[in-house]
């Protein structure tokens, strides 16, 4: 069965939330809410649906969200029970009415060998427009492909494995951010994603979200650094050279970006000598060259 895990703080969208879920055409799933100390009170909303939705509710004491997303994750993954499938649902996003459906119509081709299933997305904003084409991917994907074509990723849009998440875990980086992509790419294995294109969800960035604003860009860049240096450390023989390149580049990008932060040029050049790797170290300088001169 599918469980559907809402790490709750924002009550702005989370009614529109509810209803896509009380809305699916197949209800062979459990809604597990839990509450991170939120100072807005969403048991008014969750009793309106209590009666259409299969549902767990947790309210925390301790505001755990704002020291670690990954921990708040955690913590309701707890909630869970005997489920085999999960999607960690933010509490703003929308489902079209068939994804449940759609994700039971596709199973046969993926159970037992695949354990990360994407849906196609929309954005929408804080009105709750589209304002995205629909972004649609190929059934079958490595998911290291995610990385090479720079294409959009949320947490939302998946389901994972309850064995790979239980087995594996989420990695902490600052606000969360890369900690999904990552899980992507690690609870597949790096291996295959199986895509299902005739269901769609509507990832909302608005000012109140992580995506959305401005005010987080030094820890969105201090994850996006450590990510791709856990990537470059960690993950030998996993990922192709082709890839390994393309995750070198991006890493010397963020240092690139913010020159001032000597300890990522040393971070980078002693992974480098590390693997012996004077063509990346070469490869840097150069970079480094043309950026003073522009």
């Amino acid at each position: 069965m599918l469980a559907i895990v809402i790490p709750y703080y924002k009550i702005n969208y989370f009614e529109e939330t509810l209803k896509s879920l009380s809305n699916q055409t197949d209800k062979r799933f459990k809604v597990y809410i839990g509450n991170d100390a939120s100072e807005n009170d969403p048991e008014e909303i969750i009793e309106k649906y209590s009666s259409t939705l299969n549902l767990v509710y947790k309210k925390f004491n301790d505001n755990l969200g704002s020291i670690s997303l990954v921990q708040q994750w955690n913590r309701c993954l707890e909630l869970l029970e005997d489920e085999e499938w999960v999607m960690i649902l933010g509490d703003d996003d929308v489902l079209s009415d068939n994804v449940v459906e759609s994700f039971y119509e596709k199973e046969g081709k993926f159970k037992n060998t695949i354990s990360v299933v994407r849906f196609a997305t929309y954005k929408i904003d804080e009105k709750s427009e589209i304002y995205s084409d629909l972004y649609t991917n190929p059934e079958i994907e490595k998911s290291s492909d995610i990385l090479v074509y720079q294409k959009r990723s949320s947490l939302s849009e998946y389901i994972f494995s309850r064995k790979k998440i239980d087995t594996i875990k989420f990695k902490e980086f600052p606000l969360a951010w890369y900690s999904d992509l990552l899980a992507v790419l690690e609870f597949s294995e790096f291996g295959n994603i199986f895509s299902i294109n005739s269901a769609h969800l509507k990832i909302r960035i608005s000012p109140n979200s992580i995506s959305g604003k401005n005010d987080n860009l030094a820890k969105k860049e201090e994850a996006k650094f450590l990510f791709y240096k856990y990537l470059l450390e960690k993950v030998k023989g996993k990922i192709n050279k082709q890839t390994i390149i393309v995750i070198e580049d991006k890493w010397n990008k963020v240092y690139l970006n913010d020159k001032k932060r000597v300890d990522r040029l040393c971070y980078i050049i002693l992974l480098y000598l590390r693997k012996g790797n004077f063509k990346a170290i070469f490869k840097l300088f150069n970079s480094i060259i043309i950026k003073n001169q522009n």
